[in-house]
């Protein structure tokens, strides 16, 4: 009987459920579409672990190749294939003014181990070979490259292969400053390029036996070599800052996204009770006619579930066909699978989590409903009916820790989801106190004289008035509106605004130390007034750290920290009589002027609280294959932002000066240095003078930054879109849901003589008056909140754009304000005499 009445209430459009529907399909959507790219992206990663990091293991070391010895315990556990990556100047020959930094990468005839690599046009290809380079894109397009064209790097003049298409190891090689650029192991020999000290990096990738563990291969490696500077890296964690990346950014999204759909939920509510609300005659005629109160809640409670369902099943198609555009976008960026993915667990968790957000928030109207007798429910009109909380406490406690199981059993980092749900349900609180304390506020507020400040003033605190539904609305809506202003501004007010104000005109690898004075003169002569600095530059890994009777090995750690970034791998190394510029001694002494006693070192105070590190511990690295040890001398604060040469560890000169290295150095132009003739002059100079040295030019570089910022901060826009959308959609419904309580004041006010203008004002004037309220306290929720994703998500400075924050907020209050005169209007339309035969 309740599945039959169920029915025969229900229309294929959903009449009076819309609103639900609506909130259901945005909620399940966001979080179907981005648990299923987050899964498809760590489905890849494990997949195509061995193809991106080209090799079932790697071992890399910097600024050496490997010994024959160690090269014969590499050799020992597979097939091996070597190649070396480094900074490269390169320019097309018979263009001496224009040169590129490119990301130059040596292999030798059995790479790529696993995988296909392909050029542009389709073909497949291996290795290139005797004078022969493939190139990117990018290189192709700056210096107007094709095949066939001559380059030169360094010492030697190389052909145009081909442009590249898919480098099956390409994501796995991380960051570059430059275009890449595949050449011979061979080539690489005759550019001269490359020397002990050199800023580069061997690579020695395996293919493993069937069955071989390549965690065995490492633990053999580093038990034979435990003092040599090796990274490892495996298939199943060929990027392992990817890896971080992917799941931080992932968990984050679905927290976003859920957070949606708990706004939508509000919504969700509203819509449920008007629905019940509009059909509350019929319920009081079932009451009547014999239905219990176990009938009544059946057959609506029917007729919800299958509206949910409906709405949970077009959410999850949707977000289905998000998932293949997202890959798209992020194509190159992340590896993500082409065409739909379905991802089992993902589409689950968002079904449980609609079904739980829809139970949660439709139960309080239900069991109005269900509770009230037939002539309550008669006359709920004239007299509102409350909720019954203590009802609903049962089942909304049930569907919040089922929610909140969901978001923090499955979560890489429980405390942050915790924390993040534990945030947005104290938004919720407050504003939804903000609601109640208005309404009391309102009722407690001496009249107005005019007519229309008077009834807007009372329509806020009214019986039945949806003051405290609308602030929630109205607050999470233009909250959302400024996070996003927010941290769009931010994001792009640290690269535009903040760094080309303190960043060098260029960086400099690889200067000769003997050339120094060359150096100098060469570009100061083209550029007077430029300033240059250098400093020496190493290249090593931490092995060991702590008090000498105490120490910690890196290679026994079972993991390490992920604020200990620098124990991963080798770490640039510098020695200085010095503090370098930008640095504060916040612990101990610096070492005087050719300091000749026991080697010492200075620490990022940062490292040093992470790893516990004090004064007068000691420091072991792996410098070219030796260990050398030092003891902390001083701590200090370094400043970051200043584009300087920031090394985490810097030396005393008699601890690691007499290893071979390099010099690294920045340019700063005076303004009339930096016109565009100038600048050619320069880098062509270099490039003749110093063919072993890379020019990088750091306009390209923060354009590039700010473009992958940019895709990430995109990707942080759209799941707070979500947000926005169902905030709009909840207003929506409150406003739908305050028209149809209206209705029969409005009639009876045009009785009485008022006209549509007037009842237009009123509706302004009740409106603007809660979201000029509003607007001040999303000001300061959506700042804060914005301020924690840049700080915390970013860890970049707050340097936001107040005006286009003002103005998205501005643009946010038009359009709540269009939204309630365009749900209002319809009321104004309604015939008096009609709407008076329906009482």
């Amino acid at each position: 009987m309740a599945w039959r009445l169920a029915l025969r209430g229900l229309d294929w459009r959903f009449s009076g459920l819309r609103l639900l529907l609506v909130c259901l399909v945005l909620g399940t959507a966001a979080l179907s579409a981005i648990g299923t790219l987050t899964g498809a992206i760590d489905r890849e990663l494990t997949t195509r672990g061995a193809s991106m990091l080209g090799g079932d293991v790697e071992f890399a070391v910097a600024s050496r190749p490997a010994s024959r010895a160690e090269y014969a315990e590499i050799a020992r556990n597979g097939r091996v294939s070597a190649g070396v990556r480094m900074q490269a100047m390169v320019r097309k020959t018979g263009a001496e003014d224009t040169a590129v930094p490119v990301e130059l990468k040596a292999v030798d005839s059995r790479w790529p181990l696993y995988d296909r690599f392909t050029l542009a046009d389709g073909k497949p290809a291996r290795a290139p070979s005797g004078d022969t380079a493939w190139i990117a894109p990018g290189l192709a397009d700056r210096l107007g490259l094709k095949p066939g064209d001559h380059v030169e790097v360094g010492n030697t003049v190389l052909v145009v292969g081909g442009v590249i298409g898919e480098e099956p190891d390409g994501l796995g090689e991380g960051f570059a400053l430059g275009p890449t650029m595949i050449v011979s192991g061979e080539a690489l020999t005759r550019s001269g390029l490359v020397a002990t000290g050199t800023m580069a990096r061997w690579k020695y990738r395996v293919a493993l036996p069937t069955n071989a563990s390549p965690q065995a291969a490492v633990t053999a490696f580093k038990a034979a070599f435990p003092t040599s500077g090796f990274e490892f890296r495996t298939r199943d964690k060929a990027s392992p800052g990817l890896d971080r990346f992917v799941s931080r950014m992932g968990q984050f999204l679905l927290l976003v996204a859920l957070a949606a759909l708990a706004i939508a939920g509000i919504g969700i509510g509203n819509g449920v009770a008007g629905f019940l609300d509009a059909r509350r005659g019929t319920i009081a005629t079932l009451k009547i006619l014999g239905a219990t109160s176990a009938d009544i809640a059946r057959i609506f409670a029917l007729q919800i579930g299958a509206a949910s369902l409906v709405a949970i099943a077009v959410g999850l198609a949707l977000g289905l066909m998000l998932t293949p555009l997202a890959g798209l976008a992020l194509k190159g960026v992340l590896p993500v699978a082409t065409g739909i993915v379905f991802d089992p667990a993902a589409l689950a968790i968002a079904t449980a989590d609609g079904l739980l957000i829809a139970l949660t928030f439709a139960a309080p109207p239900l069991l109005r409903a269900r509770t009230f007798p037939a002539m309550a429910l008669m006359r709920a009109r004239i007299a509102p009916l409350p909720l019954p909380w203590r009802a609903a406490a049962l089942p909304v406690t049930i569907g919040l820790a089922g929610i909140l199981a969901l978001a923090v059993l499955p979560a890489p980092q429980p405390l942050l989801a915790l924390g993040f749900l534990g945030g947005a349900a104290a938004l919720f609180v407050l504003l939804a106190a903000l609601g109640a304390g208005l309404t009391a506020l309102a009722a407690r507020l001496p009249h107005p004289r005019g007519t229309i400040a008077r009834m807007a003033l009372a329509n806020l605190h009214r019986p039945g008035a949806q003051t405290p539904a609308l602030v929630v609305a109205l607050g999470f809506a233009l909250s959302a509106f400024v996070l996003l202003a927010g941290v769009e501004t931010s994001l792009d007010g640290n690269i535009a605004r903040r760094v080309p104000a303190r960043a060098p005109d260029y960086f400099v690898l690889d200067v000769p130390r003997a050339r120094e004075g060359e150096f100098r003169t060469l570009v100061t002569g083209i550029a007077p007034g430029a300033t240059v600095r250098t400093v020496p530059a190493l290249r090593g890994s931490i092995l060991a750290y702590g008090p000498a009777d105490h120490i910690t090995r890196v290679a026994d750690l079972k993991a390490i920290p992920d604020d200990a970034w620098a124990l991963r791998g080798d770490r640039g190394l510098t020695y200085a009589d010095s503090i370098p510029e930008g640095n504060v001694i916040t612990a101990g002494h610096w070492w005087p002027r050719g300091y000749a006693g026991p080697p010492l070192v200075s620490v990022d105070e940062g490292l040093a609280h992470t790893l516990g590190l004090h004064l007068g511990d000691r420091l072991t690295i792996s410098l070219l294959g030796v260990e050398r040890s030092a003891t902390i001398a001083s701590l200090r604060r370094i400043d970051w932002d200043s584009f300087g040469f920031n090394y985490v560890l810097v030396f005393s000169p008699n601890a690691i000066a007499d290893a071979p290295h390099n010099l690294a150095a920045t340019i700063e132009l005076p303004g009339a240095g930096k016109r565009p003739e100038v600048r050619r002059a320069i880098l062509s100079s270099l490039v003749r003078a110093l063919p072993a040295s890379s020019v990088i030019e750091v306009g390209p570089v923060l354009g590039e930054a700010r473009r992958l910022l940019g895709e990430v901060g995109a990707a942080v826009l759209a799941a707070a879109s979500v947000a926005v959308l169902a905030g709009l959609a909840v207003l929506a419904g409150a406003i739908a849901a305050q028209r149809a309580r209206r209705q029969y004041d409005t009639v009876i006010l045009r009785v009485l003589g008022a006209s549509r203008s007037q009842l237009l004002v009123l509706v302004l004037a009740e409106y603007g008056l809660l979201s000029a309220i509003l607007a001040v306290v999303a000001l300061m929720l959506g700042t804060a909140t914005a301020w924690a994703v840049i700080y915390w998500l970013f860890d970049f400075a707050w340097l936001p754009d107040w005006s286009r924050i003002v103005g998205v907020l501005a643009l946010g209050l038009v359009l709540v304000i269009a939204l309630a005169l365009g749900g209002s209007y319809p009321v104004l339309r309604t015939r008096p005499a009609r709407a008076l035969r329906e009482l």
